[in-house]
């Protein structure tokens, strides 16, 4: 188990990685980070020698708000696997006035395959769907980011 946090306050962009400060890592190095980044590498290294893959489960927790001079909309974080958000792991924040945080949680279940590594985050996506979702708020700002990340099989 490896476990990243970020307790300070951050203005996070559409699209962008969210930043983890600290962190307890993986003693076994299956995951890989460097302190002030939000890319973590997930390591498909296997115990079983017919093992074909690496599981992992990835949990994300905390609090996002839309900054002062910020429009009111939903926002949203997901977990991002080699850089594509899952959109089953969106978690959605519908904020009703800026500067009023509410916390998200999300996870996600990821398998690398034996000898691979894949890149995960967690980054601040659209919280609207369809057509308005052309327009979402330019960025959002985060607080207590903790990043969970258990290898499970």
């Amino acid at each position: 188990m490896a476990e990243y946090v970020a307790n300070a306050e951050q203005l996070v962009e559409l699209n962008t990685p969210i930043l983890f400060t600290a962190s307890i890592p993986c003693p076994r190095g299956y995951v890989y980070h460097q302190d002030e980044s939000g890319i973590f590498i997930l390591k498909g290294i296997v115990s079983n020698p017919n093992g074909c893959k690496a599981r992992y489960q990835v949990t994300f927790n905390g609090n996002i708000a839309i900054p002062t001079g910020g429009e009111v909309t939903p926002i949203a974080v997901a977990i991002a696997e080699n850089g594509e958000p899952r959109q089953t792991s969106r978690a959605i924040y519908p904020a009703a006035a800026v500067d009023v945080y509410g916390n998200v949680t999300s996870t996600a279940i990821i398998d690398v395959p034996r000898g691979c590594c894949f890149s995960v985050s967690v980054r601040y996506v659209s919280g609207i769907t369809g057509e308005a979702a052309t327009v979402p708020t330019p960025e959002i700002e985060v607080i207590n980011a903790n990043l969970v990340i258990n290898r499970i099989a």
